[in-house]
């Protein structure tokens, strides 16, 4: 993934909505590596370790590699791991940051108003407590994409459509928080591991015996296991999550055919669409098509 974020301007419909969103963003920062690694960044969000800021808006950070230190008001130093979430309150001094040798990758989404006011102050979450391990949690990364593809192409509508994903981001929080029953066993984990890492890269083909190298265990043995409990091989379980974010791309974007195909990891707009048509019995121009005429009002 590409680093990516972006401020966004409230209106009084926004306020009137109760739950607005006012910035989201992906940062992948590597090791040694200046952080935050963009200078662009307004002013009232610049981050410093040795002063620390305050925010005026809640925000939830999604760490999925590498590692770092957090602290805040609320809390003493932590150190952070991948598969962490942790939460910025209004008001609160924070500061955190990566490990100079493992660096990090990053996302967040900050969000304010009536709605979320009242549920921050619920305890279903604490300042006292802001960590969350979520693991390589595949839902969690599917509804941050969802949320930069919304933003990047601003459809009518789209800010009350981005409060309801990050109402639903809150949702995935809440239950990992309360009723996490994730699976122990290893060959699982590891299993789960590496489809996020291929939910990851969307945009381009994986190579997957490199993939297999992040994870303690054989190609052979990583095939098997996967196709055990995915029910289909890693190079189909991939190829099938870039048809079905095309399909988003179709149906969310005004992106050409050759756009939609580039941006899910096909060279050849003509390979895309064989393809696609094999697996949904349409060709991706039908397919949105239908679907646009589907959407009009009768």
């Amino acid at each position: 993934m590409k680093n990516y974020f972006k401020y966004l301007h409230i209106t009084p419909l926004e306020e009137k909505w109760g739950f607005y969103v006012t910035t989201v963003g992906y940062a992948k920062v590597n090791p040694n590596q200046q952080y935050p690694n963009s200078q662009d960044h307004p002013q009232t969000h610049s981050l410093n370790w040795n002063n620390g800021r305050i925010l005026n808006a809640f925000y939830v950070v999604f760490i999925s590699k590498g590692q770092g230190i957090f602290e805040s008001a609320k809390t003493g130093p932590t150190a952070i791991s991948a598969g962490t979430c942790f939460f910025l309150y209004p008001g609160v001094w924070h500061r955190y940051k990566p490990d100079p040798h493992s660096g990090w990758e990053e996302f967040w989404v900050g969000f304010h108003g009536s709605i979320p006011a009242t549920l921050m102050h619920k305890d279903f979450f604490s300042p006292q407590q802001p960590f969350i391990n979520v693991g390589l949690n595949q839902e969690l990364l599917s509804l941050f994409l969802s949320l930069f593809d919304t933003v990047r192409n601003a459809p009518t509508g789209y800010p009350q459509v981005i409060s309801g994903i990050t109402l639903q981001i809150l949702g995935v929080l809440n239950s990992v928080s309360l009723y996490n029953h994730a699976d122990n066993d290893s060959i699982s984990m590891l299993i789960a591991k590496a489809k996020f890492l291929m939910q990851e890269s969307l945009e381009k083909p994986v190579v997957m015996k490199k993939l297999v190298q992040e994870l303690p265990m054989g190609y052979s043995s990583f095939r098997k296991a996967f196709k055990k409990i995915a029910g289909e091989s890693p190079n189909q379980y991939h190829l099938n999550l870039r048809l079905n974010r095309a399909k988003d791309l179709l149906l969310t974007t005004n992106l050409n055919i050759n756009e939609v195909a580039y941006q899910t990891g096909f060279e050849s707009v003509f390979y895309f669409s064989k393809l696609f048509k094999k697996k949904n019995n349409v060709s991706p121009k039908f397919f949105r098509t239908r679907n646009s005429q589907m959407e009009l009002p009768v």
